[in-house]
């Protein structure tokens, strides 16, 4: 895993508040329907194209993949920090969480049936997005799902504190669903959907549907 200055910061930074996130997030599920109604949605392309593992990639403390796994997905976590896996093993036993980086996912190619970044690419540069991008592609079925979501907007700002006012160091990147679907079509990926949704979340949200294409 790459020790680069933003990746060795998020890291960090969400090491350091881990506890505190998993208290503010942990039921936050319960107060965004139409959230929940888009995992919904992808949990049936994921059926439709047979069954398979699913990666939650910055997976955080979990309740993503544990809801997923409520909707009979075979998911499974990954995300950068030790400390945010540690809550998630402890919260949602049971369940497969990893220690990794969407930078250089150590999954085998086309070995997952889907894949959800949910408000994961956040702390992404722009220019490490199209590497990131090909990744998710690599090692999802041809005519996989993929489900991303983000922050809309048009700017970068740096977040020095959060959750429980403890230290952080992270560019939170807002971006516009137009650049983030020409990155997926660049990365080799069809954009099937778009939305945006204002809730507990965020105040925007992007929602991107997207798939695999086919190798020709």
């Amino acid at each position: 895993m790459s020790d680069e200055g933003w990746l060795a910061d998020t890291r960090t930074s969400y090491d350091t508040v881990a506890t505190n996130y998993a208290d503010q997030v942990r039921n936050l599920l319960d107060e965004t329907p139409c959230e929940r109604m888009v995992l919904g949605l992808f949990a049936d392309l994921v059926r439709a194209t047979g069954a398979g593992p699913v990666a939650d990639v910055g997976c955080g403390t979990g309740r993503i993949t544990a809801y997923l796994h409520e909707l009979g997905m075979a998911a499974f976590g990954i995300d950068l920090s030790p400390a945010m896996i540690q809550i998630a093993r402890r919260d949602h036993p049971g369940l497969r969480f990893e220690v990794g980086s969407m930078t250089d996912l150590d999954l085998a190619d086309a070995s997952i049936a889907g894949l959800v970044a949910w408000y994961s690419l956040i702390h992404v540069p722009d220019d490490e997005i199209g590497s990131v991008l090909r990744h998710f592609r690599r090692v999802l079925r041809p005519g996989g799902p993929l489900l991303l979501s983000f922050h809309v907007g048009d700017e970068s700002r740096l977040k020095t504190q959060g959750y429980g006012g403890h230290p952080m160091n992270v560019y939170v990147h807002r971006r516009q669903p137009d650049r983030v679907a020409a990155w997926l079509n660049d990365a080799g990926f069809k954009v099937e959907a778009q939305m945006t949704l204002s809730s507990a979340e965020s105040t925007l949200g992007g929602i991107l549907f997207a798939r695999r294409q086919l190798d020709t």
